[in-house]
Order: structure tokens, then C-alpha cells, then sequence
């Protein structure tokens, strides 16, 4: 519990990041915790609110997010033995399924703690998620213009905090790179958000490359 609690304020400081550029990219402080609440995954929050700040529209936002949220369809794959059974427990289940909660629950070689920290971590990341989210939002709501103070720059740099991990994975530098020129390139001539929605092409050289590592 006392790690689960750990892992749930380091993820409440984020959440306090969020809220503040909820608010800054044009949504209300109920519409930035509904979606940390209901949406509950930091990296497609992020994006949406990264797309709506930049000018893009909500369906231009909307598809970065949920392929984005992909990855936790994977995630459950390998949770599979120890969520519950009944649909609607599982359906319960299944908006917890997130980077967090899934590493927690696999460090568990016991299928009965490995549950226990599954909710363990869900509950705490839930509660400080949420709960910074709402700090952040009422934050925001209190400082102005947040380009006065440079907060603007917050969106790039999030963003990247969230993919500087991920560019360990065998292929992902080709594809950040393949994705990051086509994006830059397609910038002027394409609606706003649209050309990261074009960086998906980088996925191709990605898997071709991290192949022949593992090959």
C-alpha cells in the first residue's frame, strides 16, 4: 500500500500539470476533471488538450488521444488472469488498466497480490490523479493569460516527458523521427492537429526497425 501511495502522489503532482493546461487550452475546471476521471490516462489527456490549445479541433484531438489509449488494450491482454470475471466487474476493472497499475500488478508473481496491488494503485492514482487535476484546474483558473507567464511552453514539454521514455523501445527513434519530419512538413499546409495525426506514419519504419533488432 505505502508504494501504491507513493506512485498515486507522484502522479497527483502531474495532475496538478493537467489541470493548468486544461484550463489554459480553453476547458472549465468541471470538464478537466470529468475527463481525469472518465478518461483516466494522462498521455491522451495531454494530447487532446495539447491539439485543443494549439487551434485543432475536438476530432482532430480525439484520434492522437485514443491511439494513445491503445496501448492499455495491450495492457490488459497481459491482465487478463487476474481481473475479475463477471462482465460488469471487469468493465469496472478495465478503466484502471493503466501504465501504473499494470507494472504494479506484473512485479507480482502471486495472482492474489498481484490483484491486491492492481487495486491498490488504481484507487490511489485514481484519488491524486483527480484530485490534482481539480488543484490545477482551480490554479489555472487564477493566473490569466498563462502565456504571460510562459506556461504556454508547459504543452511541448509535457508531451515530451511523455515520450522520453517510451525511445527506449527497439524502433522507436526511427518512428519518432520519421513521424516528428512528416509532422513538421505537413504543418503548414494542413488543418491544425491534423499533421500529428500524420505523424502516425512513422509507425512503419518503427516496425521494421525494432524487427531487425529482435531478429
Amino acid at each position: 500500500m505505502t508504494r501504491a501511495t507513493s506512485i498515486g502522489v507522484g502522479v497527483g503532482v502531474y495532475g496538478i500539470s493537467f489541470g493548468v493546461l486544461a484550463v489554459a487550452a480553453g476547458l472549465s475546471a468541471a470538464q478537466a476533471c470529468a475527463m481525469s476521471a472518465l478518461m483516466f490516462t494522462g498521455a491522451s489527456q495531454f494530447a487532446f488538450v495539447g491539439v485543443i490549445a494549439a487551434g485543432g479541433g475536438v476530432g482532430a484531438a480525439f484520434t492522437p488521444a485514443v491511439m494513445l489509449a491503445l496501448r492499455n488494450g495491450a495492457y490488459a491482454l497481459s491482465l487478463n488472469s487476474i481481473l475479475p470475471r463477471r462482465l460488469h466487474r471487469r468493465a469496472v476493472a478495465a478503466q484502471f488498466v493503466i501504465d501504473e497499475t499494470t507494472a504494479m500488478a506484473r512485479a507480482e508473481d502471486d495472482p492474489a497480490l498481484a490483484r491486491s496491488a492492481f487495486l491498490a494503485t488504481a484507487i490511489s492514482v485514481w484519488v491524486f490523479w483527480t484530485s490534482g487535476t481539480l488543484l490545477g484546474a482551480l490554479v489555472g483558473h487564477g493566473i490569466g493569460d498563462p502565456r504571460s507567464l510562459g506556461l504556454d511552453a508547459m504543452f511541448p514539454a509535457a508531451f515530451l516527458a511523455l515520450l522520453a521514455p517510451q525511445l527506449r523501445r527497439p524502433g522507436a527513434p526511427v518512428g519518432a523521427i520519421v513521424g516528428g519530419v512528416a509532422a513538421v512538413v505537413l504543418v503548414p499546409f494542413i488543418p491544425t492537429g491534423l499533421p500529428i495525426i500524420a505523424s502516425i506514419v512513422g509507425v512503419i519504419p518503427a516496425v521494421v526497425a525494432a524487427r531487425k533488432v529482435t531478429a
